[in-house]
């Protein structure tokens, strides 16, 4: 039985990310209610009905899946499991037998990665982050590399210190 030694849940907590979100979905309801309610164009070149729920309902996605995303990470025995809601439905299992290198480190979300989220980087791998500049660092036997966002550092460094004798390669 595999027992859970570490948990880590993240969301996009950022306000710079969340306020303007919600300013710009605030306004799209209210372009709705005045067009479609008042009657009354909204703005100097309204859209049509049609275009304004078209925008309104894709500003209302974007907003919802900012605002329901989580990267959940776990780790145990057997390996570390990630899950980056809503774009993984189950976990995925990276093993440790597979893992050539794990440690954590400093990284430029910006510079490596083109920000945050599922990221693809020129040579840096994927990563999987939603904010801050920290994270575990996996080279696989594979010549692949993963990268997983963290905002407990010292306490994924103090688990693979104490796995590096029993499982991890160093």
């Amino acid at each position: 039985m595999k027992t859970t030694i570490f948990q880590e849940t993240q969301k996009f907590n950022q306000l710079w990310i969340r306020i303007p979100l919600l300013c710009l979905m605030a306004m799209f309801i209210w372009g709705l209610y005045k067009q479609l309610v008042l009657g009354e164009p909204w703005g100097s070149r309204p859209a049509t009905n049609g275009g304004l729920l078209l925008g309104t309902s894709i500003m209302a996605g974007v907003t919802i899946l900012f605002l329901t995303a989580r990267l959940k990470t776990e780790i145990d025995e057997t390996g570390i499991y990630y899950k980056f809601f809503p774009f993984h439905f189950k976990k995925h299992r990276i093993d440790w037998a597979l893992v050539e290198k794990a440690f954590v480190r400093e990284y430029s979300p910006l510079g490596e990665f083109g920000g945050w989220g599922i990221r693809f980087g020129f040579g840096s791998g994927k990563a999987f982050n939603v904010s801050g500049n920290m994270g575990l660092q996996l080279h696989l036997k594979n010549g692949k590399r993963v990268l997983i966002g963290t905002q407990k550092p010292d306490e994924i460094a103090m688990i693979l210190e104490q796995l590096k004798s029993k499982i991890i390669p160093s």
